[in-house]
């Protein structure tokens, strides 16, 4: 009899009968996929459950949640990603492009976790001399350390039966497969399976485990955007691998604040903690030049300060270019928008491009004031202060409206030696002032502007 058919969406997972162009569930197009259908007798978990006895349900008042479940890693950076050290029985999920060091970061961390707990690391895609190598290289020397090269989820998960340890590092998830199920590896059942598997052994067993995933061509984790959502915590890794620094950057935490990152610089002997970031970000800056402007911004908890780059120069084409390395494109449109409509800065004819330094991308609607300043510097060819930061959001009526942590990013600002800040009127209620440090309220852009250039206020 021939093998039954399902299709799968790659977005959401949703299982359907026929082959559509578009997701009936989550509504993306192209995304349908056509996998073998699951044996009878083998339910979803496949393989997951070996091992695992039952549980039975009780009250929530029963539960214990101390703050003992919460252990460092041993990497401060890691630590702070993760809310403060990861969880026991939780699955996390690490992303990034290939040759970004995510397996260096797992490793590292071994070498500390060793030290009060069994480790079991699983590869799918380097043989036990390859790791031992790498291990030698990062300086992992360890009894507590087990490494294993397998591909197969029943091998995998009746080892961790038989070892019993108390963290499980898997490289990748992608390479792992169910024998139950008639798919390739690093299809979408095989992903989703092998996942559920893992997740089950990290809640029944209460086993940290950490997972590696590839990355798309989009930059997102390869495989079923379901993923993402089955684990607590999914980790990206960042970078150019032609540079020596890496961010990690929490997309999804659970037990944790989202959108916190953490710094690391590659070296020969593995990733280095850079425990001052704004420092880093704003190394090599040029002073009295135009067109650069420094931000205030938040990432998770804590304040960074970054240098914004624009520039503004004349364009032979017919639709003037729009690029920006860091920050969101379609942002810079509405901007450049905003700054001709009401500002009166025009740069329809001009191509337009925006970097932010040190390959921190900002997402945050704070940014849009140093951007505009930082723009109409290198239209105008003035220089901005070069020891004033700036932030605040942008509105299509062209006002500067108010944001969050204000004081956190003024001390900031001032510990790092700045003398100055440009930041929304509104925003200078309840914060404290020092003597050595001015602050700016603004409400316009044509007011940040002239604030920021020295030679504009005195024209004004």
């Amino acid at each position: 009899m021939k093998a039954k058919t399902l299709f799968y969406c790659t977005e959401c997972g949703n299982e359907t009968a026929k082959w559509a162009g578009k997701c009936p569930a989550c509504g993306a197009w192209n995304t349908i996929v056509e996998q073998p259908e699951r044996p009878k007798g083998v339910g979803k978990g496949g393989s997951a459950r070996v091992g695992l006895t039952r549980r039975r349900a009780c009250p929530v008042t029963d539960l214990t949640a101390d703050e003992e479940i919460r252990f460092p890693t041993g990497m401060g950076e890691l630590d702070r990603v993760l809310g403060g050290g990861a969880v026991k029985g939780s699955l996390v999920l690490v992303g990034g492009a290939p040759g970004i060091g995510k397996a260096t970061l797992m490793l590292q961390i071994c070498n500390k976790l060793c030290e009060f707990s069994k480790v079991l690391y699983i590869s799918g895609e380097e043989s036990e001399q390859q790791l031992k190598l790498r291990a030698r290289r990062l300086h992992v020397e360890s009894q507590q350390l087990l490494v294993l090269s397998e591909t197969n989820l029943g091998d995998v998960v009746e080892s961790v039966n038989t070892e019993q340890p108390d963290v499980l590092i898997v490289d990748s998830i992608q390479t792992l497969y169910n024998d139950a199920l008639d798919a390739a590896a690093g299809s979408v059942s095989q992903v989703k399976d092998c996942t559920m598997a893992l997740m089950q052994v990290a809640k029944g067993q209460g086993i940290t485990v950490f997972v590696i995933g590839h990355v798309n061509k989009e930059g997102s984790i390869a495989g079923p955007k379901v993923l993402e959502h089955m684990v607590d915590c999914v980790l990206y890794f960042e970078g150019d691998q032609h540079t020596s620094y890496r961010i990690l950057r929490a997309a999804k935490n659970r037990f944790g604040a989202t959108n916190e990152i953490g710094v690391f610089e590659m070296a020969d002997d593995g990733l280095h903690e850079v425990d001052n970031p704004s420092q880093l970000m704003l190394s090599g800056r040029q002073e009295n030049v135009s067109g650069t402007c420094v931000v205030a911004t938040m990432e998770g908890t804590r304040p960074i300060l970054a240098e914004v780059q624009g520039l503004a120069s004349p364009s032979g084409l017919a639709n003037p270019r729009r690029m920006a390395t860091g920050f969101d494109n379609y942002r810079l449109s509405l901007l450049l928008a905003v700054l001709e409509k009401r500002a009166g800065y025009f740069f329809s004819t001009l191509d337009t491009y925006v970097n932010v330094v040190g390959g921190l991308r900002l997402d945050e609607p704070a940014v849009d004031l140093a951007v505009a300043i930082a723009l109409i510097t290198s239209l105008k060819d003035t220089v901005a202060d070069s020891r004033t930061v700036a932030f605040g959001e942008i509105g299509l009526a062209g006002e500067i409206r108010a944001v969050s942590n204000i004081q956190a990013r003024v001390n900031e600002a001032a510990r790092l030696g700045f003398r100055r800040a440009i930041v929304p009127f509104d925003n200078l209620k309840g914060l404290k002032k020092t003597a050595d440090f001015e602050i700016v309220g603004v409400k316009t852009v044509r007011e940040a502007y002239a604030a920021a250039v020295p030679a504009e206020a005195k024209k004004a």
